[in-house]
């Protein structure tokens, strides 16, 4: 029984989903937006926005320790350096005072080849 297994499967197994997700969210962090299948940036969301609140109690952190390690925490899901630093040091600082509700989901309609429902991710940005 599959009973309190929700998650978004996006149609994939485990680590082919893991690398779906991480590709999107490496994406996003290079591009501040990017469009896909709604299903997909559904399941992405929930997974950057864990991403985002770990870049953000890194700037914040008191000691040099906490902060290493959830840059290599981000570092793990991200695999990248360069958008570690990216994330931590220039996207984190703008939603220092928000709670949450990082990207916003707005649907752009049909792909034209198979008519598979369309939306665009991106970062809220506040300044």
């Amino acid at each position: 029984m599959r009973h309190r297994k929700n998650k978004h499967r996006i149609g994939r197994y485990g680590s082919h989903r893991r690398a779906t997700l991480r590709n999107l969210s490496r994406e996003i962090v290079e591009h501040q937006s990017i469009i896909t299948t709604t299903k997909k940036a559904k399941a992405v969301k929930e997974y950057f926005e864990k991403l985002m609140t770990k870049a953000i109690k890194a700037k914040k952190a008191e000691k040099k320790e906490r902060e290493v390690a959830l840059r290599r925490e981000i570092f793990k899901a991200l695999g990248d350096r360069r958008l570690v630093n990216k994330l931590v040091d220039e996207i984190a600082p703008k939603y220092l005072d928000r709670q949450g509700g990082y990207t916003a989901i707005y649907k752009v309609g049909p792909r034209r080849g198979d008519g598979a429902e369309m939306s665009l991710i991106k970062l809220v940005i506040e300044e």
